[in-house]
């Protein structure tokens, strides 16, 4: 199972007019302080606020219209399940969302807004795709993965598509990595329109499961992270997902949580944009220095801003 640029482009056709074309951001402190041309792609300003919705859209407007009529299931730690309760509210049907206790409050009362029912778990002793699979199985749900899905992957590729058709040549385009569905569909659209384009995915230092297994050539498991990246508290990347990044990414560079809170206070207080702190990790990956050397033209997709306003100010208080 592959995804092709040709698949990205089908579902940027998919998608247009559902989901926005979210702006890119350019900032003259931003290049000053990293020594680069930056184009960042606002996600944060995606519906539900993430990325997520791209690839969620996509893969539920595919279903049959039986499949529709019973429903959508899936499990995620906020973003992917507000994705997945919008696009059902767009296709007139419901969706059942398993989420972790301790997910911001904020993000399960916005999955609740979009109308639907959320069912929690454990998320450091239960297994949220065990759970979520029987879920489904037991109500006829068809169950959407965050990113273990070839259409949920060519959706998200939409972002870096957009960003290189108004941008134009990039040399290098950074993406955070959680489950790695993102950077695998920002990858195939990048190097399908730019062959000599390098990717590079950012994790944080806690959840560094992606750059592990890309170094071992094999998935590697690592315990689950305690980061306030909480979007990107992946322990182990999809089988699906690591295939296409095995492939087509350069890189994976690491930051830390306080490089992390750096990178959301610069884009609050010069930018005057708020991320997320999995949205603001390849910010931080610019600001820290971690692209060495660091190419003229760099592309940077913001992933979410997806945080409430007491959890902001606590981070950077």
């Amino acid at each position: 199972m592959t995804v092709t640029i040709e698949d990205v482009r089908d579902a940027a056709a998919r998608i247009a007019g559902v989901a926005h074309r979210t702006p890119v951001m350019r900032s003259r402190t931003l290049d000053a302080l990293v020594g680069a041309e930056v184009y960042v792609k606002c996600e944060n300003l995606q519906r539900i606020g993430a990325f997520k919705f791209r690839g969620a859209y996509n893969a539920a407007s595919r279903l049959t219209p039986e499949q529709v009529a019973r429903g959508i299931a899936a499990y995620s730690s906020g973003n992917h399940a507000q994705a997945v309760a919008l696009a059902a509210r767009e296709l007139g049907t419901t969706a059942v969302i398993l989420m972790p206790e301790d997910t911001p409050r904020s993000k399960v009362e916005a999955t609740l807004g979009y109308g639907a029912e959320v069912v929690t778990y454990d998320r450091y002793t239960g297994d949220r795709v065990a759970i979520g699979e029987a879920l489904a199985a037991d109500r006829g749900l068809t169950l959407i993965p965050p990113y273990e899905h070839p259409d949920v992957i060519a959706g998200q590729g939409t972002a870096a598509l957009e960003l290189i058709e108004e941008v134009g040549e990039l040399d290098a385009l950074v993406v955070p990595v959680g489950g790695g569905g993102l950077i695998a569909g920002s990858a195939t659209a990048a190097k399908g329109l730019l062959p000599g384009i390098s990717v590079i995915g950012v994790e944080p230092e806690g959840g560094d499961d992606t750059k592990r297994s890309l170094e071992a050539g094999r998935r590697v498991s690592v315990p689950v992270p305690r980061t306030i990246a909480d979007g990107q508290a992946a322990d182990i990347p999809g089988e699906l997902t690591f295939s296409v990044n095995q492939k087509l990414v350069d890189d994976i560079v690491l930051v830390s949580d306080d490089e992390i809170r750096a990178a959301m206070r610069l884009a609050f207080e010069r930018m005057k944009t708020v991320m997320e702190p999995s949205g603001a990790t390849p910010l931080a990956a610019l600001l820290a220095g971690r692209i060495d050397p660091l190419p003229r033209r760099v592309g940077v997709i913001v992933s979410g801003g997806n945080i409430d306003a007491q959890r902001f100010a606590q981070l950077l208080g």
